[in-house]
């Protein structure tokens, strides 16, 4: 894609987005002139081009320095974004250096796609889809992967991959929707293995529930000595 394509769809992204701006050249001149995330974006592709396929050392790096001192938004040059990319507000917003991000995501402010510190090698950052939101202050950290069209909270903390068409919230990110439908509150977060657990102990409950109610009937209560093989009293 060529250079023009990517600053149109970047500018549609932000008049899109940002319900302050007017149209017109009051419109035009507060995006290019005024929005931060609009800003870096357009230097970052600079840079990233001097980076990744110039292969210039140092100074591609040491200028996204001052783009960060001016819209407090700090880019790696490494990382490779998609087209109609816009971040809202934009302060304190961190992207990593291997970060690969889809066409049309959004992030605001606070948002951070960074390392965990224990991963290595040439993929120590999250890999966004397309049609991405990102709320405030969310970060999303190592080399995990958020599907198409998914919705990441304010303030989640996610650490594991996320589906397509899903929505995750809270601290310790949990899937709450895929494709729109929203899962059991109780059980999203809960996994199988604790999940097993429970279980078995309501299991052993009943039994012994079971086995109170057969010896107040005067039954044999030796019978029954597996809560599987519990059968039905009437």
């Amino acid at each position: 894609m060529k250079a023009w394509e990517y600053l149109k769809s970047d500018y549609k992204a932000a008049m899109d987005n940002d319900p302050a701006l007017r149209h017109g050249v009051q419109g035009f001149l507060e995006i290019i002139l005024c929005t931060p995330g609009f800003l870096a974006i357009e230097f970052h592709r600079i840079f990233h081009f001097m980076h990744s396929t110039l292969h210039i050392p140092v100074l591609p790096r040491f200028l996204s320095l001052f783009v960060r001192w001016w819209t407090g938004i700090e880019i790696h040059p490494g990382a490779k974004i998609g087209k109609g990319f816009f971040i809202d507000h934009g302060a304190g917003v961190v992207i990593g250096e291997t970060s690969v991000i889809g066409d049309n995501v959004t992030l605001y402010q606070g948002v951070t796609l960074g390392g965990t510190g224990k991963d290595k090698g040439s993929k120590r950052h999250p890999t966004l889809g397309s049609n991405v939101f990102v709320g405030s202050g969310a970060k999303i950290l190592g080399p995990i992967t958020v599907g198409d069209n998914s919705r990441i909270g304010a303030n989640s903390a996610v650490l594991k991959d996320v589906p397509a068409n899903a929505t995750v919230a809270g601290m310790r990110a949990r899937t709450i929707k895929i494709n729109g439908n929203r899962l059991d509150e109780k059980l999203s977060h809960v996994s199988s293995e604790a999940m097993g657990t429970r279980l078995s102990r309501l299991e052993k409950e009943l039994f012994l529930l079971r086995k109170e109610i057969r010896t107040l009937k005067g039954l044999d209560s030796t019978t029954q000595t597996d809560p599987r093989n519990v059968e039905n009293e009437e």
